[in-house]
């Protein structure tokens, strides 16, 4: 199974739920509808918008500790959303190997964003992951 549009439609997804205020089973079945995907990458894009809303408070919180002075909620909402669906996949997904999350998002804000944006993104996730690595205890 290929996961980057499964991928890009969970963005897509998250950012209609926030922006667009759309509930999320709307968004999910309006762009279901509208590509032919397997029964694995809808399970895959699905898990993704809902581990995403459900730990959201928890991603806001990490992102915002790494932002200097920044306010989270000034970042643009694809930024948002971008961050927020790759740091869900580096902490609660086991299976994707995080330079692959971080790659992942990176294309995405070069598609949604810019290449600075997608700089950020990187620097921030980058910085996440490194720290997530050095807490946690060795051997």
């Amino acid at each position: 199974m290929k996961r980057r549009l499964p991928r890009e439609y969970a963005f897509k997804i998250l950012f209609m739920i926030e922006v667009g205020k759309n509930d999320p089973a709307s968004a999910l079945s309006y762009l279901f509808g509208n590509d032919d995907f397997s029964n694995q990458e809808k399970l895959f894009c699905r898990s993704l918008v809902e581990g995403v809303l459900e730990k959201r408070g928890e991603l806001d919180k990490t992102l915002s500790l790494y932002l200097i002075n920044w306010q989270f909620d000034r970042l643009s909402a694809a930024v948002r959303n971008i961050l927020r669906l790759a740091l869900y996949e580096l902490l609660y997904l086991g299976d994707t190997p995080p330079p692959v999350a971080i790659n992942e998002a990176i294309e995405l804000t070069k598609t949604y964003q810019d290449e600075e944006a997608a700089r950020f993104v990187n620097g921030m996730l980058d910085n996440i992951w490194k720290a997530n690595q050095e807490s946690k205890p060795s051997g």
